[in-house]
């Protein structure tokens, strides 16, 4: 009986390690790709800044109709970029952010795992010195009962 609770354990152990494995590796990546599509986003915006400074100094230097021409659409290739600016905001708010905040969740839980798998370990070596104790000896109940594994120890 308690050999089956043991290996349900050590089995629903090893799930939840092959989950935060899997969650580590596929959310590690999808962090990195939406970063640097934030960060590509963010120089694309810089770039039409500076296309839009370099409309403004041409028009400067031309006749009024073709000056008036050239600021009305450096204006509204400008405000295409604010709206650019409000999506980098939001991505790396609404996106990047939460799966940074995901992956020390990620990290504590492998932490958890691994002091899971030291009291498993050191739970199943309890019991085989026990059940070899109990092989050699199976007349002395005193020495069977002071290795036998306390109850706190078990899950």
């Amino acid at each position: 009986m308690m050999r089956r609770t043991l290996e349900n354990r050590n089995a629903q152990t090893k799930q939840l390690q092959t989950a935060v494995s899997n969650v580590e590796k596929h959310f590690g990546e999808l962090c990195q790709i939406f970063a640097a599509y934030v960060r590509k986003t963010a120089r694309l915006r810089d770039k039409a800044d500076l296309l839009v400074n370099e409309i403004n100094t041409y028009a400067a230097t031309e006749t009024p109709h073709l000056k008036l021409g050239l600021m009305n659409f450096a204006d509204e290739f400008a405000r295409l970029q604010d709206y650019r600016q409000a999506e980098v905001e939001r991505l790396e708010a609404k996106v990047v952010e939460p799966l940074k905040a995901y992956g020390t969740i990620v990290k504590m839980k492998r932490d958890d795992l691994k002091a899971t798998f030291t009291a498993r370990n050191r739970e199943a070596k309890q019991l085989t010195q026990l059940e070899r104790t109990r092989q050699r000896n199976p007349s002395d109940r005193h020495i069977i009962l002071s290795q036998k594994p306390h109850e706190e120890w078990l899950f």
